[in-house]
């Protein structure tokens, strides 16, 4: 019902920075949340940086200050600016929306996922 499009990552040395693209494609009345999750090899998916209702921001404690989240005019597409980047940020970052379609239903939906690589 709703996909994401999802692009960006790649391999990138230490302290350096990398953009990340998500938009929501479907028939869809509003979002409520829009962001990204990652998960590192042999750990949880954990939140790395989300747009919530009255578009307040939540940030994950690692990222805050290095990572921006931000949106376009019409709320369908966010943008994730990784700055400073470290080892330790390696991981696939998968895109995530939830919101309630035209038709009324609510949904969730996931990216495929996109690599980040950061080497020391």
């Amino acid at each position: 019902q709703v996909q994401l499009v999802e692009s960006g990552g790649g391999l990138v040395q230490a302290g350096g920075s990398l953009r990340l693209s998500c938009a929501a494609v479907g028939s869809i009345l509003s979002i409520d949340a829009m962001g990204w999750y990652r998960q590192a090899p042999g750990k949880q998916r954990e939140l790395v940086a989300m747009f919530t209702s009255g578009g307040k921001t939540d940030y994950e404690d690692s990222v805050k200050g290095r990572f921006t989240i931000s949106r376009d005019n019409a709320g369908n597409t966010v943008y994730l600016r990784m700055n400073i980047l470290k080892p330790e940020d390696t991981a696939v970052y998968y895109c995530n929306a939830r919101g309630t379609l035209v038709t009324g239903p609510e949904f969730v939906s996931w990216a495929q996922g996109t690599q980040v690589t950061v080497s020391s």
